[in-house]
């Protein structure tokens, strides 16, 4: 078992302390609490709230519904050393779907607000997905070394980019493999909020690639707008999964991304959009 960079702790020590950040405290029904981390962000990283406000809107629906879709807001930025307490507004519960509307709030303010709709299981003949593509596993590039891996300062999630073009303008589109190192328990709950929180990360950033700017550039102003994410059905947060995004469009200080994931076998688990502000200044501003 290895360690984690910066605070020593162990590869499992850190996923713990990672799933104990989606364990939240309840304060009344529909009112919940959680902890936050500093991930070295001028502002909380905003996988954390969509995470946790999917977490609190699934503590208010019955368990034999899960979540297929979460769509959120960024209203202002997070203090990353001060807890976040949700607001759950039980929005609509009907025979097949729930909806339910969450308020992330910090300093008696709203940072962030989403809606987030459940479903009861249901068999469907009308069944299809985009096949994943043609890319080597993360265990094969891991071996060939013809890849960048790299793992989060103090952070259980690593990641392997597979290689990315030396052109003058390079495309915008990335694709990269992720997985949580360490051991989760067997709660499916678990893991759908915790690919809402992974699913934040390498998303905004690939409309910076065609333009050569790294999102550490002292000069660049970047945050997420808002977020979408589409579950499409349960996977493990501790195996393979395979993020493919690309930027159809930046202009106007802003950009937009969309991603989709794969598990390692090729099934389609999730889809994901986002838009976020993307200003370049001519002086450095951080």
């Amino acid at each position: 078992m290895t360690d984690s960079p910066r605070t020593g702790l162990s590869t499992q020590a850190s996923l713990d302390k990672l799933v104990s950040l989606m364990s939240l405290e309840p304060l009344e029904e529909t009112l919940f609490r959680g902890q936050s981390q500093d991930l070295g962000f001028p502002q909380l990283y905003g996988g954390q709230v969509l995470g946790q406000a999917l977490a609190a809107a699934s503590m208010t629906v019955p368990t034999d519904r899960q979540p297929h879709s979460q769509h959120g807001y960024f209203l202002r930025p997070g203090d990353p050393h001060r807890p976040v307490v949700y607001q759950v507004d039980k929005v609509r519960d009907g025979g097949s779907f729930t909806t339910r509307r969450v308020t992330a709030i910090q300093k008696g303010r709203p940072i962030f607000f989403c809606s987030a709709s459940f479903q009861t299981p249901e068999p469907n003949p009308l069944t299809h997905h985009s096949p994943m593509p043609d890319v080597p596993t993360a265990e094969a590039l891991l071996a060939s070394g013809k890849a960048q891996h790299s793992r989060f300062p103090g952070h259980p999630i690593e990641f392997v980019y597979l290689s990315r073009s030396d052109a003058r303008q390079a495309p915008a589109h990335q694709q990269l493999w992720f997985r949580l190192a360490g051991q989760l328990a067997e709660e499916p709950a678990l893991h759908r909020h915790l690919l809402a929180y992974v699913s934040d990360f390498n998303l905004l950033t690939t409309g910076l690639l065609p333009h050569r700017v790294d999102y550490k550039d002292p000069r660049l102003q970047i945050a997420s707008l808002d977020h979408a994410l589409w579950l499409h059905q349960d996977v493990r947060l501790d195996e393979w999964l395979l993020y493919t995004t690309d930027s159809p469009w930046t202009g106007g200080a802003r950009g937009l991304a969309r991603g989709q994931i794969y598990h390692h076998q090729g099934q389609l688990v999730a889809s994901t959009a986002q838009e976020g502000l993307m200003r370049l200044h001519d002086a450095p501003v951080r």
